[in-house]
């Protein structure tokens, strides 16, 4: 008996532990801490509950609704810890993580269990009254959905070329034209109805109606004005003063014209920003979906990790490293958009270097671009505020074309996410996926968008709940299979915005400092030299062994270093092998992360 209550005694020490370490942000150290509290007394569901919490500020979303199952099995009537708050509850937490993994159903049933059990609490009516409206809403749209074989482009249904250059355009706006139809209608109303008999007056009314109509519908659809899909004025008015393309050639002094604009808060007009997007359309639609690059002896080449709408710290890399171009190109490794408030920014910057110049820079998919990700997590929500409902389609399909991975000169193998359910996954596999869809929920593209490395071997469930976790001998047989020497990918937020893992054979780059604005974490991006492509590095924290660190600090406080390695398995020259830049957020506009997100999210971030 006092052996139990001393561990009683000592596992609540340490979720005191947990507890601060999560208030200051550490939600890892949380994480290990409320595990100690379970290996002394697991049978408190409150630790299990804190833990779901933990996981889902890291977006551990498959390990939080398993904690969260686990206090509610512990304690089926659990409600609060210890009658106080509601938020530790079991199946509020579960409820929460099926939101954020998009199953509303899920969530519905564990919302309707906390409004059960605590009926007359605000903030549980309050929640299942938003989830109800989510499920609501997805049935609707289940109900309306034309099948995929029925399903029209929009992006085939816009003509860039024709917005605001057709005289009808400007001589005819659309409310000029209405009141013009309007105004003889009443006109030939007048005159006829004196001189003829009702029917007459009717007939010829129509037929006014009908020709005047059609001529307005013609000059506005051939200036652009309409499309197939919509509704849009888009003339360039005299007095818009941002970035402006000149035909059909994006320059770099127009890219440059529009990063200023937006870093000044101002919006770039809806023609350009057609085509920028419809440009990149084309040219992602002719590539693979495993894209080869290769590297002159001699010249660089930068990985950058998610992005995530963090626009005022992309440009802070650029400044870093300089502009995307021929001599210094760029991978930006998906999750451009989503959480940060700035994404139609970054991912317009983007797509306009890629217009500039081609080889200027490389898109990767993330998890973040589709559909379901875009309407819960904010950017949706920010492409139809700053632009339109036409916009939302065709990001859509954009995103559906972005490649899936890519390989550096034969050698390094760079992805989103991570490796795969199963061995034996060739590169000419992966070239194969027809990738034009929305992520599904398993199989080679699911893994290739939301796997994640795990410290020990094997494979294991997602603690996302989407693709699996791989240990360091599945990424051994992979890189042996395919004759590569090293998996780069994204995907987590790191705490230096980088990890290596896996014996050197992984590297993890991150570039969204301060994620979220909470996290606390550097950014950083991975330069890399030809025609040295394989570091052997096991760690970048001192200077041990062979490896010396040269390193200067930036006048924002971040730090940059180079990294040389003096030792190789294959010959003993010195070598360049790679770079790394760890940079600390910038300051940005008062708009907060999450500003356009599904609102249901918003009650719980």
């Amino acid at each position: 008996m006092e052996t139990e209550d001393s561990n009683v005694s000592r596992a609540e020490e340490i979720k005191v532990l947990a507890n601060e370490a999560f208030k200051a942000h550490k939600y890892g150290q949380a994480i290990d801490l409320y595990t100690q509290a379970i290996e002394v007394n697991g049978e408190n569901a409150v630790y299990w509950a804190n833990r779901a919490f933990a996981h889902t500020k890291l977006e551990e979303y498959g390990s939080a609704i398993q904690d969260a199952s686990k206090a509610i099995e512990i304690d089926p009537k659990y409600s609060k810890a210890k009658q106080t708050y509601l938020e530790f509850f079991g199946y509020y937490r579960r409820g929460a993580a099926y939101l954020a993994v998009g199953k509303f159903k899920d969530a519905l049933k564990d919302f309707q269990q906390v409004k059960k059990l605590c009926p007359n609490d605000p903030d549980a009516s309050k929640k299942l009254k938003e989830c109800e409206k989510a499920v609501m809403k997805l049935k609707f749209e289940e109900a309306i959905a034309v099948p995929q074989s029925q399903r029209r482009s929009v992006a085939d249904s816009i003509d860039f070329h024709s917005i605001g250059t057709s005289p009808s355009s400007s001589s005819m706006p659309a409310q000029v034209a209405i009141a013009s139809v309007a105004v003889a209608v009443v006109a030939a109303a007048v005159m006829l109805v004196g001189m003829a008999k009702p029917a007459v007056v009717v007939a010829v009314l129509m037929v006014i109606l009908l020709v005047l109509g059609a001529f307005w519908w013609g000059s506005c659809w051939g200036s652009g004005v309409f499309t197939k899909r919509g509704v849009m004025d888009l003339d360039v008015e005299p007095q818009y003063s941002g970035a402006r393309i000149e035909g059909d050639i994006v320059t770099l002094d127009f890219v440059k014209k529009m990063m200023d604009d937006f870093k000044n808060q101002k919006c770039l007009h809806k023609r350009y920003a057609f085509q920028i997007v419809l440009q990149t359309r084309e040219m992602l639609q002719a590539l693979p979906s495993l894209v080869d690059i290769n590297i002159p002896d001699g010249k660089h080449f930068t990985v950058c990790g998610d992005v995530h709408g963090q626009f005022y710290d992309l440009l802070n890399i650029f400044k870093l490293n300089g502009l995307p171009s021929e001599e210094n190109p760029y991978l930006f490794n998906g999750d451009f958009v989503d959480r940060g408030s700035f994404s139609l920014e970054v991912i317009l910057t983007l797509f306009a270097f890629k217009c500039m110049c081609p080889s200027a820079i490389y898109l990767s998919r993330g998890n973040h671009e589709s559909k379901s990700m875009n309407k819960m997590y904010g950017f949706e929500g920010e492409v139809r505020s700053k632009l339109s409902e036409t916009f939302v389609e065709l990001f859509a399909e954009v995103f559906c074309c972005l490649p899936l991975a890519h390989v550096i000169s034969g050698k390094v193998f760079v992805v989103h996410g991570g490796l795969f359910s199963v061995d034996g996954v060739k590169l000419s596999d992966i070239k194969a996926i027809d990738r034009f869809c929305e992520p599904p929920e398993e199989g080679l593209m699911c893994e290739l968008l939301w796997s994640d490395p795990q410290p020990f071997p094997g494979r294991g469930p997602s603690k996302r709940g989407v693709g699996l976790s791989f240990g360091k001998d599945v990424t051994q047989r992979f890189l042996q299979d395919n004759s590569l020497d090293l998996v780069v990918r994204s995907h987590e937020v790191k705490d230096e915005g980088y990890e290596i893992e896996h014996d050197g054979k992984l590297i993890t780059v991150f570039s969204a400092p301060n994620y979220c604005d909470q996290m606390g974490n550097k950014g950083a991006f991975i330069r890399f030299e030809a025609p040295d492509l394989k570091p052997n590095i096991v760690t970048f924290s001192a200077v041990t062994g062979g490896v010396r660190q040269l390193g200067w600090s930036t006048s924002d406080g971040g730090y940059c270093f180079l990294v040389f390695e003096f030792h190789s398995s294959y010959n003993d020259t010195a070598r360049l092998m790679m770079s790394f830049c760890a940079f600390n957020m910038q300051p940005h506009p008062d708009v907060k992360p999450m500003a356009y997100a599904n609102n249901f999210l918003r009650m719980f971030s």
